[in-house]
């Protein structure tokens, strides 16, 4: 007959154990339309794909303010997000900060975060515009 004790020591390690969540790699195709004049406002729509399986349709919407001035339309956005193990982390309101220009064709590029998820999105498209903008990008599921 063998002691429970060390059986017992083994099992509570395994149950309090953290489980460790491999981090999910989500990407994020979108459009956005928007304007500015001092005030800066755009919308659009997306899909967000993981490497986990996980998708969602999703509708982004972008405000906020600064010293802008134009008129701009992406219409092959891509986005990367670091820090989420599962779909559910990337839907939220990131904090935006980023400077523009373009004339004809536009291009954007910015990093954000909400907590822990970071979200870079990179877009060329069509439009006019000049500033400094710092607002905020919502993601909502559809």
């Amino acid at each position: 007959m063998r002691p429970l004790a060390p059986m017992l020591v083994i099992l509570s390690g395994l149950i309090l154990a953290p489980s460790a969540q491999a981090e999910a790699d989500c990407e994020m195709s979108f459009s956005l339309k928007g304007w500015s004049a001092f005030y800066k406002t755009a919308s659009g729509t997306g899909t967000i794909r993981c490497n986990n399986g996980q998708t969602a349709r999703v509708s982004i919407k972008a405000k906020g303010g600064g010293i802008t001035f134009g008129k701009s339309s992406i219409t092959d956005g891509r986005g990367e997000f670091s820090g989420v193990t599962n779909i559910n982390e990337v839907f939220g309101t990131y904090v935006e900060g980023g400077a523009h220009a373009g004339a004809a064709k536009s291009a954007k590029a910015a990093v954000m975060s909400k907590g822990d998820v970071n979200l870079a999105i990179a877009g060329k498209g069509k439009g006019w515009d000049l500033g400094v903008a710092f607002g905020k990008f919502v993601i909502t599921r559809q």
